[in-house]
């Protein structure tokens, strides 16, 4: 029997499209006309606006089709062809987010030897690829840039009280720090929570310690 081969996948948030998602096989045709692969009904959308395509290696890439509204990648002007990695937002006209899946979507090896090693530890971060898993389930769709920057920090003091001022300075770039607000921030942990809590609402994993920092806890037989 010949294995399974996985696809990277295309899943949508935050538009009229929210929650469908598209396999990447031979490429998808993004726009407003019906014939698209990915048919976005607004007219801030071009009719042919944007195009993902495998390229050599294997690499997923998206390419703008000089549209009038433009594509996004993270949140930065994507002018020329962008490769793409687990976890990136592709935002379309910024009307529609796309978040690419890789095609990588079994749990590491690493995680269950982890996870074995220390059975009370049920949160576990995959850096080199980027993915997050509560227990065997994934994480999915993937965690926003921030969302992500800011649980590896927690994650990697695990047990240890994290001062605001750190997390500022490690999540955000130093000209991005210099206008973030403590509402902006307690935002952004509400946030992450609420994606943790919808897989495990058993557990707060995030702490926040008035007036100091936050601690994150992955034993769930501490008290």
């Amino acid at each position: 029997m010949k294995p399974v081969k996985n696809y990277p996948i295309l899943f949508a948030q935050e538009g009229p499209l929210n929650a469908q998602s598209w396999i990447i096989k031979n490429g998808l045709l993004i726009g407003r006309d019906s014939d698209c692969d990915i048919t976005i009904p607004d007219r801030q959308v071009s009719r042919k606006h944007a195009r993902i395509e495998i390229a050599k290696d294997n690499l997923i890439r998206i390419i703008d089709l000089d549209s009038k509204n433009g594509t996004d990648v993270n949140d930065i002007y994507a002018s020329e062809p962008q490769s793409l990695e687990n976890g990136d937002v592709v935002k379309i006209a910024l009307i529609q987010e796309l978040t690419f899946i890789s095609s990588d979507a079994t749990l590491p090896l690493e995680a269950y030897r982890k996870q074995k090693e220390s059975k009370s530890q049920k949160l576990f971060i995959d850096e080199n690829a980027r993915r997050v898993w509560i227990g065997e389930e994934e994480l999915l769709p993937p965690l926003s840039v921030f969302q992500y920057k800011l649980l590896n920090l927690l994650y990697k003091f695990e047990d240890t009280v994290v001062s605001r001022e750190k997390v500022v300075r490690e999540v955000w770039t130093e000209d991005e720090a210099i206008g973030v607000s403590e509402q902006a921030l307690d935002a952004l942990v509400r946030r992450l929570r609420a994606r943790i809590n919808r897989i495990d609402p058993t557990h707060e994993y995030i702490s926040t310690i008035r007036g100091v920092g936050f601690i994150f806890r992955n034993d769930i037989y501490k008290d």
